[in-house]
């Protein structure tokens, strides 16, 4: 789920629509992917163009006035998730073809400006496989990736150095294992996640100290997560279809 403003919401799922709905849930538009495979990811720019991720083409789309073009293609890797920065520049997360390693580009238009991979020590800072990794830009630029195949959200600052792993705070007092899937920030620089399998929110500050839970909205597999200017938080529930809004107290 992303938001281009506080009335157009984006959505994607597993079929191949793109969908536009207003703050009523009511459907305003519907994009449809080029190869007719369910997109790895959306996002939007400021001047209202989406992007989207196909892994079966290896290819980033963009859709401005009804027209696609195909922005970025890779060789030996695929593309996933997607953020569009506060510099307008595009973060990318993928895997490669044998899915043994996963990194994070930026590029600006389609040239790629940054690499992001592996640690100081030369291990790599993210698992590799095909598991999604949402990523999203902090208000001090860092850079967050919640790795649900490490069970981690991990965060460098803008040269790509790492700054900390959030592994759920001690004591965990939820059931099943820490499964970060969706992440934003907000206004504040706290980076919320979504716990998919404890159907919960971690809310963490800006040093990744763990703060509290959001759990008592009635979230049913929290996945993806979007915030817009004014803190509104938006919750996609993975099994249910739904977007939620909901309103939390810093």
């Amino acid at each position: 789920v992303v938001c281009l403003n506080e009335e157009e919401i984006w959505t994607s799922g597993w079929n191949p629509d793109i969908k536009c709905f207003n703050t009523q849930g009511i459907l305003q538009k519907t994009i449809k992917t080029k190869s007719g495979v369910w997109p790895g990811d959306i996002a939007v720019y400021s001047d209202g163009a989406l992007v989207y991720s196909d892994s079966s083409t290896r290819t980033v789309y963009k859709v401005k006035n009804d027209q696609t073009e195909e922005i970025i293609r890779l060789q030996g890797w695929r593309p996933f998730n997607l953020y569009v920065t506060s510099s307008g520049d595009l973060l990318v997360t993928m895997f490669s073809d044998d899915k043994t390693q996963c990194k994070v580009v930026r590029y600006s238009g389609s040239t790629v400006k940054q690499t992001i991979q592996f640690d100081d020590d030369g291990q790599p800072l993210y698992s590799g496989n095909a598991n999604s990794k949402y990523i999203t830009e902090n208000r001090n630029l860092d850079i967050c990736v919640a790795d649900c195949g490490a069970g981690a959200v991990v965060v460098v600052n803008q040269a790509g150095k790492l700054r900390f792993r959030y592994t759920a705070h001690s004591p965990f007092t939820k059931k099943e294992p820490f499964y970060p899937f969706g992440i934003t920030t907000d206004s504040q620089g706290h980076i919320l996640t979504s716990d998919l399998n404890n159907h919960c929110i971690h809310f963490l500050d800006v040093d990744g100290h763990f703060l509290r839970y959001i759990d008592n909205c009635d979230l049913e597999c929290p996945s993806g997560l979007y915030l817009d200017n004014s803190d509104n938080l938006f919750v996609c529930e993975f099994l249910r279809g739904n977007v939620k809004k909901i309103r939390y107290s810093k």
